[in-house]
């Protein structure tokens, strides 16, 4: 991956983001930025709004108002959208008997999102492989997707989010259904693609026990932005007590 030295690049630039779906406010003026290497996890209630934040963030839906800057672009000039992956909600739900190989399903990303100038089928097999291997995975390569476990698809599923080399990798809720041992490995395999392949990582997820462990940045949403900063400066702050007590968020830290 073609990075820059620089912690502080500003990957993908949120400005003053809201959302309704008809009459229901969904966000209201979300402001924050990603930075370069940040691990950052995205938290709060159902019906905050997180995974309508990426959706937006990924050019899926519109925001009502506010921007979008990614990676230097207004997002609607943005087209490299190989450098991004992306891991939607439960996408581990695979009939048993589909007729796709692991193999197939990571080089679908290849269709899906082309990149200039195109590889050689060599170079997509090295691809694959490399991204299999990542997420240890090489092993399953001709194996049927649907005769895997749900952590295993999952694992699949992040090798197709990474096999272009993307720069930014976004995750919804990625370990629902998934026994807490496989969850942990998971977590560590995420930790690994942060801190030594260079892929900043952002992460929906309700369990803040992932929060405490694992990530570094931390955006808290309840409509409103109540929190974004560092993991240490939140678990030191009121609405991570809140948050384990179960009370409404309704204040903002920014």
């Amino acid at each position: 991956m073609d990075l820059t030295a620089n912690d502080s690049k500003t990957f993908i630039d949120v400005k003053d983001i809201s959302f309704n779906y008809g009459p229901v406010k969904v966000l209201q003026d979300v402001t924050f930025p990603i930075q370069q290497g940040d691990f950052l996890a995205i938290i709060g209630p159902n019906g905050s709004g997180k995974t309508t934040l990426i959706k937006i963030i990924l050019g899926l839906l519109k925001p009502s108002s506010g921007k979008i800057r990614i990676l230097g672009k207004r997002a609607e000039e943005f087209n490299d959208w190989h450098k991004i992956g992306y891991v939607p909600q439960q996408v581990t739900h695979i009939d048993p008997f589909f007729p796709a190989s692991v193999r197939e399903v990571v080089a679908m990303e290849f269709l899906a999102k082309k990149k200039f100038p195109r590889l050689t089928k060599r170079e997509e097999e090295l691809c694959i492989e490399k991204a299999l291997k990542q997420v240890g995975m090489e092993y399953f390569k001709n194996w049927r997707i649907g005769s895997l476990s749900g952590g295993q698809q999952q694992r699949v599923f992040i090798a197709r989010a990474i096999v272009n080399d993307p720069h930014i990798l976004f995750l919804d809720e990625p370990t629902t259904g998934v026994d807490s041992e496989t969850q942990e490995h998971f977590y560590d395999m995420l930790d690994t693609l942060n801190k030594k392949k260079g892929i900043t990582i952002v992460l929906i997820t309700h369990d803040t026990g992932i929060v405490n462990k694992h990530v570094n940045q931390v955006a808290c949403l309840n409509q409103q932005l109540v929190y974004h900063g560092t993991h240490a400066e939140f678990c030191r702050s009121g609405t991570f007590k809140d948050m384990l007590a179960g009370h409404h968020l309704i204040s903002h830290r920014h």
